[in-house]
């Protein structure tokens, strides 16, 4: 393992690597600030959004003017509201199948020089993978988890604290925790000015229709970055499927740490993760009215089970999953917590899949259920929607959200006027680009199957999600016939009967008998006659 990790940091540090998302390195002084302009040069020809090899060029941003619902009251005071004006007005646009905050790189599921190679890659159940690869995909998380963006920094204070751009504050972070920070910054709190005084309910990534595209995006880039990290251009993201599971079968030491002997609420020693900083919880935001400066706040904490049974009574079954796949409609209604009978809400965790009662698809407000029961569960660093990303099951998790996701999609094929255009909660109308990525990404682009984007899933692969029950047996019985025919025609091939005809027809077709056996047979044969 250290010498995989040895290899990887060596091929890091030589690999120059197109970049993904925000705030890029060459975006950040005062000059561009100030210009709110962000077209870095690209290293292939040294030109803005590599312009002089076709790649891209430099670009007025436009945002959608179409309205957004009335769950956020204010306008002007938070610097996500039409992401990403506040800080850039122009940015890269890319051509074809480039991409990247200044083109350098190429669209989800292409590959090559000019990307136009397709590399389609398959996602796998982490509990199937083989030891070389459970250790494989550890060490790339704690590598990724200890080594610094070179391409990447997050912002530590808003526009208005950089005095419009003329103080630039950004600060260096792990390739890992700028996903932490990632999840964090699209989730935190509209700071209104001063401590205490924050707007809880503006999250631009959860609780209403840009959760899924949002989320699906932060993995692709997520394995990008590790793709590019390690070197190893097959990386993709493990799943966990958690249908019907009892406990956490994902926390043992051979994978995402087990439970400490020394406080249930730790990771064991035995795990790498026990060493593991969490960072960018929604503690300094809340209270002090600030954005988190990436200070480590103290150890991983998972507790798996031992949470509070009002909130979450049980994790989801298989059952529950089917009838979150069957509903028609992605969102409804006001598209957030409330939203009823919608694909959406259900699978994120606001309203119970009432199986067998799908009229009512109400619940108690207190309690979350799919995709936030799995939070609950976990107990601990997971359990808050901010800083749930610390923990590395989240990448798990998510991976197995996304496949159900993937499901709906191919069960429904909704166009793509099924997605809110308007009065979705802010950030999530489809025109609305995702906070805070950079280069763009807008909500519907990523309203498409999983092998537009050069991934499946493995489980989605089988025979049993593709092929019906009756087909099945009926190839089964097809075989066992065949079966029995082989044996018997073995069986008598391998014996010179003494009837004469059939004899003929082995001499003929398949097998001669040998000379002692043509004179015996005949012998016989006379003495018959």
């Amino acid at each position: 393992m250290l010498l995989l990790t040895l290899s990887a940091l060596l091929f890091f540090f030589l690999l120059p690597g197109p970049s993904k998302q925000q705030f890029p390195r060459p975006c950040i002084t005062t000059e561009a600030l100030r210009s709110k302009q962000c077209c870095p040069l690209w290293a292939g020809d040294s030109s803005a959004c590599g312009a002089l090899s076709g790649r891209g060029s430099c670009e007025d941003v436009v945002v959608s003017e179409l309205r957004n619902g009335p769950q956020y009251p204010f306008s002007g005071v938070d610097d996500r509201e039409r992401w990403p004006l506040v800080f850039y007005n122009r940015t890269c646009r890319c051509a074809g199948n480039f991409m990247g905050f200044d083109c350098g790189g190429c669209r989800f599921g292409y590959t090559g020089e000019q990307c136009l190679q397709q590399r389609p890659r398959v996602r796998r159940n982490v509990l199937h993978l083989s030891e070389a690869e459970r250790h494989k995909f550890i060490s790339y998380l704690n590598l990724a988890k200890n080594t610094v963006s070179l391409d990447y920094v997050m912002v530590t204070g808003t526009y208005r604290e950089m005095d419009n751009g003329s103080r630039p504050m950004f600060s260096n972070v792990s390739v890992y925790d700028l996903f932490v920070w990632l999840h964090y910054y699209v989730s935190r709190a509209a700071l209104l000015g001063g401590p205490n005084n924050v707007w809880e309910d503006a999250d631009f990534g959860h609780w209403a229709p840009g959760f899924l595209p949002w989320h699906r995006v932060f993995l692709l880039l997520w394995e990008q970055h590790i793709q590019k990290l390690t070197g190893d251009e097959e990386f993709a993201v493990p799943y966990w499927d958690w249908r019907d599971a009892r406990d956490c079968q994902v926390c043992t030491d051979e994978l995402m740490g087990g439970r400490s002997p020394l406080d249930p609420k730790l990771i064991s020693p035995g795990s790498v993760f026990s060493s593991w900083k969490v960072k960018h919880t929604c503690r300094c935001t809340s209270t002090l009215g600030l954005l988190c400066d990436g200070t480590a706040e103290g150890p991983l904490l998972r507790n798996p089970g031992n949470h509070d049974r009002g909130f979450s009574s049980r994790l989801p079954t298989w059952a529950d999953v089917e009838f979150t796949v069957s509903l028609p409609d992605y969102d409804t209604g006001a598209m957030d917590r409330t939203a009823n009978m919608s694909f959406r809400n259900t699978l994120e965790g606001a309203i119970p899949p009432c199986f067998g009662d799908p009229v009512t698809g109400l619940g108690s407000s207190r309690e979350l259920h799919m995709h936030a029961s799995l939070h609950v569960f976990m107990n601990g660093s997971m359990s808050s929607v901010q800083g749930s990303a610390n923990d590395p099951i989240f990448i798990l998790h998510h991976a197995f959200v996304d496949s159900i996701y993937e499901r709906w999609l191919r069960r429904h094929q909704p166009p793509r006027t099924q997605f809110p255009q308007e009065n979705a909660p802010i950030g999530h109308n489809d025109g609305y680009f995702m906070v805070p990525f950079l280069p763009l990404h807008r909500n519907g682009d990523y309203f498409i199957s999983s092998k537009e984007l050069g991934y499946d899933y493995a489980y989605l692969l089988e025979p049993g999600e593709l092929v019906s029950v009756t087909l099945i047996l009926l190839i089964l019985a097809t075989l066992l016939i065949l079966l029995i025919l082989v044996i018997l025609l073995t069986t008598k091939i391998f014996q010179c009967f003494h009837y004469l005809g059939f004899r003929h027809l082995l001499s003929s077709s398949i097998q001669r008998c040998s000379c002692e056996q043509e004179r015996i047979l005949q012998s016989e044969e006379s003495v018959l006659l």
